[in-house]
């Protein structure tokens, strides 16, 4: 039931026939587009700035990528909780602010020879952290601005532009350490959170803010609740099992491969990033398969083959070696079958996880099995950087690789093989019991970091 605030404030709101029409969800959609293009292109940039610039060693590039993706182990469920009770726009503005300033810092301490490994790492934590904020926050924004009868226009183009940043984030960032040198396309990443700030900070619209109950439960009641009902649906428990399994060994893998790239097969900032953005049609096009081939199939079939495809085709990588003529077209082909099994994954899983969950624990599990799966990423880095230390990188992206065919194995031997043409329905998951406790709870829960958190394959 809506609170009279609530209520005030729907009424209020412009009815535009067109979703463009409104000037706040125009600059919401500009802001997220600018932040999320320069947290992909920084994803590029400071691996290589380590790399190219600090002449960083395997096992250096290994704790750099860890330290910037532990927040999410840290701090995604205490987010999940956290963001029903605060503004988001608030919330949006101060964590662009923050990476901007971070990655700025990272660019002038690398223009003055002052930037050191563990400068780089403080900075790496900084801009995770941050980044966990804002993708949680951007997420609940948009229920909180726009009308219900919007929201799916309004998704459909936050998702586009965040898919199109994923395309583009990426090569923008090889190109930009190509041409202009590693500390100034930090300090271009920036410039991309300083027009998200400018944009956003401009939503002049007073948020719905959701209704609390008189005696709401702590954040950590919540939390555990989230935990326990995801223990004990077999299907969300598979899911994050597969999750962890892939997780792990994708960053272990990426550790090598962001070393592979430039110092075995001598490629440069540019190709690096054309080769990691090649994901990006593969994933367009794993979309719109998605919505047909589990009907024709089943969601068990799709699921397993697509991450075998997916994960599998890493494997090739290893064999590469000759001339840019060759490796380069591979890669690309690589990337694109990557985006295309991985993406038509995660379509499928956050179907199926949808369906088995009641509508008062969506945002619990989903913010739960990004704990579980993304979690691990920090460990699988570190992983990845001793293994190319100690091994070789050719070896060792061949193991790292062969270890994310470890998640289509774990689907293969779960309740999600069994999986038929139509999705399973919530009372498949726990017992009636724990589901009608679920729905008794108040409906205040946002769906945050969900392509996070389906990413069981790749």
């Amino acid at each position: 039931m809506p609170s009279a605030s609530s209520a005030a404030s729907d009424s209020a709101r412009p009815v535009p026939s067109s979703l463009w029409r409104d000037a706040d969800f125009r600059r919401l959609w500009t802001g997220q587009t600018a932040s999320q293009l320069g947290e992909h292109a920084s994803l590029v940039v400071l691996p290589l700035l380590a790399v190219l610039t600090l002449h960083a060693s395997a096992g250096q590039l290994g704790v750099l990528r860890a330290v910037g993706q532990a927040p999410i182990l840290l701090l995604s469920l205490l987010v999940g909780a956290w963001v029903d009770r605060w503004r988001t726009r608030t919330t949006m503005v101060l964590t662009d602010a923050g990476r901007a300033l971070a990655l700025g810092a990272v660019a002038l301490a690398g223009l003055l020879g002052r930037l050191g490994m563990p400068g780089l790492l403080v900075l790496a934590f900084t801009v995770g952290a941050l980044s966990v904020f804002f993708d949680v926050a951007y997420q609940a924004s948009l229920v909180r601005l726009v009308r219900r009868d919007q929201l799916v226009p309004g998704n459909s183009a936050l998702e586009g532009s965040r898919s199109a940043a994923q395309i583009g984030g990426p090569a923008l960032g090889g190109v930009l350490v190509s041409l202009l040198s590693a500390p100034i396309a930090a300090a271009s990443s920036a410039l991309f959170f300083a027009l998200s700030f400018l944009s956003i900070r401009r939503i002049r619209r007073t948020e719905s803010m959701p209704e609390r109950p008189e005696n709401p439960p702590g954040i950590w009641q919540r939390i555990h609740e989230g935990l326990r009902f995801v223990a004990g649906d077999t299907v969300l428990r598979a899911v994050c099992l597969a999750s962890a399994a892939f997780q792990f060994s994708f960053a272990a893998m990426m550790t090598v491969y962001l070393l592979f790239l430039p110092r075995e097969l001598h490629l440069s900032g540019t190709v690096v990033g054309l080769a990691l953005a090649a994901a990006g049609p593969g994933a367009i096009l794993g979309s719109l398969l998605a919505a047909r081939l589990p009907s024709r199939f089943g969601y068990g079939a799709v699921l397993i083959g697509a991450a075998a495809l997916g994960d599998g085709v890493f494997l090739c990588v290893p064999a590469l070696d000759g001339s840019a003529a060759v490796t380069v077209p591979a890669l690309l082909a690589v990337g694109f079958v990557f985006g295309f099994g991985g993406q038509l994954v995660n379509v499928t899983v956050m179907a199926v996880r949808q369906a088995v969950t009641p509508d008062g624990m969506q945002g619990r599990a989903a913010a739960t099995i990004t704990f579980a799966g993304m979690g691990l990423t920090p460990l699988g880095s570190l992983a990845g950087g001793f293994l190319a230390g100690e091994w070789g990188l050719r070896t060792g992206l061949l193991v790292t690789a062969a270890g994310m065919m470890l998640s289509p194995v774990v689907m293969a031997l779960s309740p999600l093989a069994r999986l038929g043409r139509e999705l399973p329905s919530s009372h498949d998951g726990p017992s009636a019991a724990s589901h009608a406790e679920a729905r008794g709870m108040a409906l205040r829960d946002i769906d945050q970091a969900r392509d996070s958190a389906t990413g069981t394959g790749s």
